[in-house]
């Protein structure tokens, strides 16, 4: 090989291994900044069967099972377990999808003008901006694992869930409810 031609092949040979070692540097970076960047890393978590926060909102017996904490606002996980007749009214949300998964029981879900009868191992979902509700049908007990995109509605359901027993409020339920961009239709 003559002078001229070493010379050239050496220098695409450098001129590649330079591009090389940039891209792989940049590279990297950007994978150690990942790593190092924890301000959005979750948390694992095993939520046992009977752990999580039990409440009451509007008869619909809940266990919230991950927040919007637990999952940095992306999603919250609640369990509903319900008596037969157990229901929530038509309504309409704003800014959340919601997802019924049904583990034992029979629940009837109606959303826009479309009602469905889901038992064990069906899902529904409910895109926001169209009017939904629920109720448990059947003779048996409903459990339901319910997800919410993006989270937020557990603080909802806590205000709900502090109001006084007896026959429920409507306007003052209906006025909490609106705070969450959530109407009754």
């Amino acid at each position: 090989m003559n002078r001229k031609d070493f010379l050239k092949s050496a220098t695409l040979s450098a001129g590649a291994l330079a591009v090389s070692s940039v891209s792989l540097a940049k590279s990297n970076n950007q994978n150690s900044l990942v790593k190092s960047d924890k301000s959005n890393q979750l948390e694992p978590r095993i939520i046992r069967i009977k752990e999580g926060k039990k409440q009451i909102v509007l008869g619909d017996h809940q266990t919230i099972k991950l927040s919007g904490k637990d999952t940095n606002g992306q999603f919250t996980l609640i369990e509903e377990y319900n008596n037969p007749g157990v229901e929530i009214p038509m309504h309409v949300h704003a800014n959340e999808d919601e997802v019924f998964h049904v583990l034992s029981g029979e629940l009837q879900i109606k959303v826009g003008n479309e009602t469905k009868l889901l038992k064990a191992g069906d899902m529904g979902f409910c895109p926001r901006g169209i009017p939904h509700s629920w109720k448990v049908v059947g003779d048996k007990k409903a459990k339901v694992m319910l997800s919410i995109f993006p989270a937020g509605l557990e603080v909802m359901f806590r205000e709900l869930a502090v109001l006084p027993a007896g026959p429920p409020d409507f306007e003052k339920i209906a006025k909490i409810c609106s705070n969450y961009n959530i109407q009754f239709v």
